[in-house]
């Protein structure tokens, strides 16, 4: 997996490209406190290669909470800036700081 971060130069946005390897998988989205953990608000596209792949422009100065939901199964993101313990969730969600 691996995360991208391309800052704007004109603009407080950052273009963060998720990128998950998941051949087998049938559906992968990025669900986290920048769109309301909606299961339908950034889904990635599957590519060619067999992953999964989507940008997300998200505001800087900040840090983001989210996970992957591949299947319907939640995963860390492993190169993540950090780890957060959620009590909602009862398990650590990846942290992303721009």
């Amino acid at each position: 997996m691996a995360i991208k971060k391309q800052f704007l130069k004109s603009k407080p946005v950052c273009k963060v490209t998720f990128t998950v390897p998941a051949a087998e998988a049938k559906k992968v989205v990025v669900v986290g406190s920048f769109n309301e953990w909606n299961e339908d608000a950034a889904p990635l596209k599957k590519l060619k290669n067999g992953s999964f792949k989507g940008t997300v422009d998200l505001e800087t100065g900040k840090s983001y909470e989210f996970k992957y939901l591949i299947d319907g199964a939640y995963l860390n993101e492993e190169e993540a800036d950090g780890f957060a313990w959620s009590d909602y969730a009862n398990a650590e969600n990846s942290v992303l700081s721009l």
